[in-house]
């Protein structure tokens, strides 16, 4: 069924499963982070691809492993990852000593930090993989239906960027699509929208995070809050792709927009807008068990 499948699904519920159960006593995360793949052939050799390489699925894995959580950390094959992550351009940063012709590694700042913080958490921390849209819409289901039972102590952080258009696959050619056929139009078709069932039957307890990536400021709110009329979540996280670093607004069911810009402070000392958003996620995630917690 998928172009290039990474784990089957016995392998998934087996890893989930195991890992649930590691981490019984911890409010448990799953993370999506990278762009999805779309390929343009059967035996795939062209794609549409996402710009996104994961950084604020990997930065924000680190701060729900700070606040106690257990992570599912699904994420694009190859891309950023928790701990790593400032440090993917090895080589550049590698020097052979003239004099006895050793290796020198230099410029890793904040590298023993990170190895020390993987260390201590990585217990805490389970990558899944994924590549193509398809694949990431199946194990992403796959996932959320093992960790369903754990109610509302289960946090989905949707941060991966996901691809709005594909080919069906009935009408994808079966080989490599050949230049000499001239120009390339191509059918997009929009991606089914699986939130609203994620939320409302695969983990209809859950406390469910979404984000809302646009261009154009004068529309997000109103596209956040259409999102959330539409797939009954708890919170969508907008953000204009000029600033996404710098400020977010946290969009909620009842109307309220709730907006987080760091400060010139902040940023001089090299915080990351994750580390707050993830602290605020907390709060809300608390609140939202309580309230749970008390219907019962």
């Amino acid at each position: 069924m998928f172009h290039h499948e990474i784990l089957h699904d016995p392998q998934i519920v087996t890893k989930v499963n195991e890992f649930i159960n590691r981490n019984k006593d911890s409010l448990i995360a799953i993370v999506t982070s990278g762009g999805t793949r779309v390929p343009l052939e059967k035996n795939a050799v062209r794609f549409i691809d996402n710009f996104s390489m994961g950084n604020r699925g990997a930065i924000s894995t680190e701060w729900f492993l700070e606040n106690g959580y257990a992570v599912v950390f699904f994420h694009r094959e190859e891309s950023l990852k928790p701990y790593s992550r400032k440090f993917m351009h090895i080589f550049e940063h590698l020097q052979v000593n003239e004099e006895d012709g050793k290796v020198v590694a230099t410029g890793f700042d904040g590298l023993a930090e990170s190895i020390t913080k993987y260390n201590t958490y990585k217990n805490r921390l389970l990558y899944i993989p994924f590549t193509d849209l398809d694949q990431y819409m199946h194990m992403l289901d796959v996932i959320c239906k093992q960790a369903c039972p754990l109610g509302p102590r289960l946090l989905i952080y949707l941060a991966a960027a996901v691809s709005d258009f594909y080919i069906k696959r009935e009408e994808l050619p079966t080989h490599k699509i050949q230049s000499t056929n001239g120009d390339l139009q191509l059918k997009l078709s929009l991606v089914p929208k699986m939130l609203e069932r994620l939320v409302s039957n695969v983990v209809p307890n859950a406390f469910v995070i979404s984000f809302k990536l646009e261009t154009d400021e004068s529309i997000l709110i109103d596209k956040s809050k259409s999102a959330l009329e539409k797939y009954g979540h708890q919170v969508v996280i907008g953000n204009i792709l000029s600033t996404r670093k710098r400020k977010v607004v946290f969009v909620y069911p009842s109307g309220q927009v709730d907006p987080i810009e760091m400060s010139d402070d902040q940023i001089a000392k090299h915080m990351e807008i994750e580390e707050l958003i993830v602290d605020k996620l907390k709060i809300l995630h608390e609140k939202f068990i309580s309230i749970k917690n008390s219907k019962y």
